[in-house]
């Protein structure tokens, strides 16, 4: 993880009276207290005291030096002495007086060493840790290895904290330096080279000095010999530091029991007191810690503080999404997790080369993508989430390298790759039972999500590229790069193209325009495939994505769902494509030297929006509906969005599980319309909801004509935000329907608030609401103030016969209502007999007459109407009171 006060500004002077050394905990304490923005998530009361949680740190003994550069995964904890920060500078074996500890802390990527790097110099700050020491010295080895003028330690120390610029402690001068404990991050950064005949020996502090050669006499004990030094490392520059120069070696090993995992889950989930009281928050906790305890593949990457952060930043996503919040996506997570954890990280040449610049260091990210990303890629062509050694040497490893692709790739798999692939828990979910027979140690993705997103990035960046598309990419830069010398260019292009195919001055004028129609054909086929994999028929039995994310992360509790696919789906890759070429992330990724150009981005989206137009044509089940608006959400194009949403007239997510997130999606594409844009229909039948998500929802609903909401958990308070969408100037209902809401006579009354100012609506379901006498009495009564209804449904709730006599009189005497329905009702069987007869108009002449359905019965005869009231009964049988319905049945039976 990032740690921001690496790279320390110069402070400000400061008045002589002030004591230096609390002015400059003063400036730590502000400085390491500032959180990267990608934290700014979790809420504002999140600060870096809740969210510390300390890995695990042990102490490797010297015999133990083979063991230095094995995985974290593989690392055998419980034979080693584990440590506080604290115990890092308590006096070694071979330590002898007069001299400082030079401790290694040393883990990779993922772990925890910037989490542990904020903490010591707080705790420092605040005098609860280190209190030995009397000056702590923080440098970034990053920031150091870009000085190029030759600088003093007195005043590199006074270039980066200027009121430590001449501080006695730092003088060399008797044994003060015992009191100050300097701290090098990222020491892999620095190129050290320990030859006397590079870094000549000083012991002075004042001697002007390249940086390297400080930090190294400063290691050897000629310079300061009685300072401490903390070098935080990556596991791959272990070595690089001689033996004879480390007192202490400590390796950070993450979190390595649940317990660990779970008290990061608390502080991050449950970090202010409002949250603390929030028994959805609670409910998660315990859904983790209850995975974790299984030892799952979740746990295996939770080993690593960096997945705990992303499990955590998804579950907020998921869970705790707020109209008031900022944009937050999922494809945004990942892409701030990996900036998080790889901003400015660099594979470079190997330590105590001559080659010092930026300019011979390669894009540790990029270099992720060419080879964890191509693996992704094959694994999602093929539909496969685990991989065998043989395929891991194949694709990451590749063809014979140079000696220095090899040191490169050396590094990357010490330090990175186990950050992606862990070794899979053989569970039997993905794995097949002939790998089982032949015991083959496979590798999954840390997590399943994280495949599809490297997947994703890989082909957005173009590294799918056929041979002739790399080739004309060549030769096209290296026409650029000649000019107009005839001569060198007939040079340049031997090298691609035997000249005796071609002529040479029609090839001149082809390439560009080959090259050009190759970059958009490229595009177009990615936009193809994103299209392709969000409506594969194969899928259209999963779960929407957001679902299937979830529960990656949280398990599948009681039965396992139904799979009408053995196949592994991957529907977030093609999403996961739309987001990465949104602008935020483009502007992360390029802090990370994935560069996604602007052309790009316009060739993709002009061809995509072409083929979504054409599938939305088709009708699409609710879970792909719902993994379209994430596709869109993701993309946060809102001149796309309303170009695809023109083409669909009605949105049916029934039987979707709706969440705050679903809803807040759901609102953000639909807002994206303009306001003439109206769905036919929208329903939200069977989706979950409750009064926060109906008020979420409050944009999306104005768009519909027929608007169904039922079967859901909408309750009293919930009629307060139907008054105000009935109210609305631009809301178009036409249809409401409400059915089995536990609404009762107080929220519906609120409800009817809104019918004096609505003329839009026709169609009114109140049906299993709750409605009793005095509910039905006043709805009677406002009636006469809405003259556009036309259908009234009321069946099933607690009317009884005077309440229903006098509902239907107001209907009779409404000039549009022509139906009302009764059935299920408390009414007796001298009431719907009454009713049938109030149905006839009062005025002789009037030819208008009011449909009541009251029951299958009519008398001793079956009621003409009892067909539609059966289809009512049979699409509702299995959510209605069993004894209540076998009632109706039985009623029926008899009368034949």
């Amino acid at each position: 993880m990032e740690v921001p006060c690496c790279h320390c500004t110069t402070f400000s002077t400061i008045p002589s009276n002030q004591d230096p050394i609390e002015i400059h905990k003063r400036k730590l304490l502000m400085w390491f207290n500032h959180l990267p923005k990608e934290e700014e998530q979790f809420g504002c009361l999140f600060s870096s005291e809740t969210m510390h949680v300390a890995p695990l740190i042990i102490e490797r003994r010297d015999e133990e030096r083979a063991g230095l550069l094995q995985s974290p995964f593989q690392t055998q904890i419980s034979s080693s002495h584990s440590l506080t920060e604290e115990q890092l500078f308590e006096p070694t074996n071979t330590w002898s007086e007069g001299r400082g500890l030079n401790v290694l802390l040393y883990g990779a990527v993922g772990t925890g060493k910037a989490t542990i790097v904020r903490k010591l110099v707080l705790d420092w700050c605040k005098g609860t840790t280190m209190t030995r020491f009397k000056l702590l010295v923080p440098f970034s080895c990053e920031d150091l290895n870009q000085l190029s003028k030759v600088v003093s330690l007195r005043d590199l120390v006074g270039r980066k904290y200027l009121h430590l610029k001449k501080h006695p402690l730092l003088n060399g001068e008797r044994d003060q330096a015992k009191d100050v404990l300097f701290l090098f991050n990222g020491m892999e950064k620095m190129q050290l080279d320990f030859r006397i005949g590079s870094s000549e020996l000083c012991s002075d502090p004042n001697e002007p000095l390249p940086s390297h050669v400080i930090i190294v006499n400063l290691l050897r004990k000629y310079l300061l010999p009685e300072a401490s030094i903390l070098m935080v490392t990556r596991l791959s520059a272990v070595e690089y530091i001689p033996q004879k120069y480390v007192s202490r070696y400590a390796q950070i090993c993450g979190f390595s029991d649940p317990d660990r995992q779970r008290a990061y889950f608390t502080s991050r989930l449950l970090q202010s007191e409002e949250a603390a009281h929030n028994k959805e928050a609670q409910t998660l906790i315990e859904l983790l810690y209850l995975n974790l305890q299984s030892e799952s593949q979740l746990a295996a990457a939770c080993f690593l503080p960096s997945y705990c952060w992303l499990t955590c930043a998804t579950l907020h996503l998921l869970h705790f999404t707020s109209a008031q919040a900022p944009i937050r996506t999922l494809t945004g997570i990942y892409t701030s997790f990996f900036r998080l954890n790889f901003g400015g990280e660099v594979l470079g040449t190997k330590t105590g080369t001559s080659v010092s610049t930026q300019d011979n260091h390669s894009s540790l990210m990029m270099y992720v993508v060419r080879t964890v990303g191509k693996l992704a890629f094959d694994g999602v062509m093929n539909k496969r989430t685990s991989f065998s050694d043989k395929e891991l040497e194949q694709w990451i490893g590749g063809k014979m390298k140079t000696d220095e692709e090899l040191h490169q790739l050396a590094m990357f798999q010490t330090d990175v790759l186990d950050f992606f692939l862990a070794p899979c828990v053989k569970s039997g979910k993905h794995l097949s039972k002939e790998l089982f027979e032949n015991d083959d140690k496979q590798y999954v993705f840390a997590v399943p999500a994280m495949q599809e997103y490297l997947a994703a990035l890989y082909v957005v960046l173009g590294e799918n590229k056929s041979a002739l598309e790399k080739l004309t990419s060549q030769m096209s830069v290296a026409i650029g790069q000649a000019s107009e010398d005839v001569s060198a260019l007939v040079n340049i292009l031997s090298k691609f193209v035997p000249l005796r195919l071609f002529a040479i001055f029609n090839l001149l004028k082809l390439v560009p325009k080959l090259y050009e129609k190759m970059r958009s054909r490229n595009k177009g086929k990615i936009a193809r495939t994103m299209a392709a994999e969000m409506f594969r028929t194969e899928d259209s039995y999963n779960e929407d994505v957001l679902d299937q994310v979830e529960q990656s992360l949280l398990g599948v509790h009681g039965p396992q769902p139904q799979k009408y696919d053995g196949s592994q789906p991957f529907e977030l890759y093609p999403i996961f494509m739309g987001g990465l070429l949104q602008y935020s992330n483009r502007v992360l990724l390029k802090q990370l030297d994935c560069n996604i150009q602007s052309t790009t981005v316009v060739q993709i989206t002009r061809a995509l929006r072409k083929y979504l137009v054409r599938e939305l044509s088709k009708p699409q089940p609710p879970e792909e509906l719902m993994d379209l608006l994430v596709l869109l959400y993701e993309f946060q194009n809102p001149r796309l969005t309303e170009e695809v949403l023109s083409s669909i007239k009605s949105i049916r997510l029934t039987n979707i599980r709706m969440t705050s997130l679903k809803c807040f999606i759901l609102s953000s594409v639909l807002s994206c319309t303009s306001s003439s844009y109206h769905l036919k229909e929208l329903d939200l039948s069977s989706c979950f909801l409750t009064c926060n998500m109906l008020e979420m929802l409050g944009p999306a609903l104005r768009h519909s004509h027929i608007l169904n909401l039922q079967f859901n958990n909408l309750g009293p308070d919930s009629c307060i935000l139907l008054r105000d969408l009935l109210l609305d100037p631009k809301t178009c209902l036409s249809s409401l329907q409400l059915c089995d809401n536990p609404l009762l006579d107080s929220g519906i009354s609120i409800m009817l608030d809104a019918l004096p100012e609505n003329q839009s609506l026709v169609y009114l379901s109140l049906m299993h609401t709750g409605l009793g006498d005095i509910g039905a009495l006043e709805l009677a009564e406002r009636l006469q103030q809405h003259t556009g209804l036309q259908e009234l449904n009321v069946a099933y709730n607690i009317i009884s016969d005077k309440a229903a006599a006098t509902l239907v009189d107001a209907c009779r005497e409404h000039p549009s209502i022509h139906t009302v329905h009764l059935y299920f009702n408390p009414i007796t069987d001298e009431g719907k007999q009454s009713l049938y007869g109030r149905g006839v108009p009062i005025n002789e002449g009037s030819n208008r007459r009011v449909k009541v359905l009251a029951s299958v019965t009519e008398g001793s005869d079956i009621s003409e109407d009892w067909h539609p009231i059966l289809k009512v009964i049979q699409e509702n049988a299995s959510s209605w009171d069993r004894k209540r319905v076998k009632q109706q049945l039985k009623v029926q039976t008899h009368n034949y």
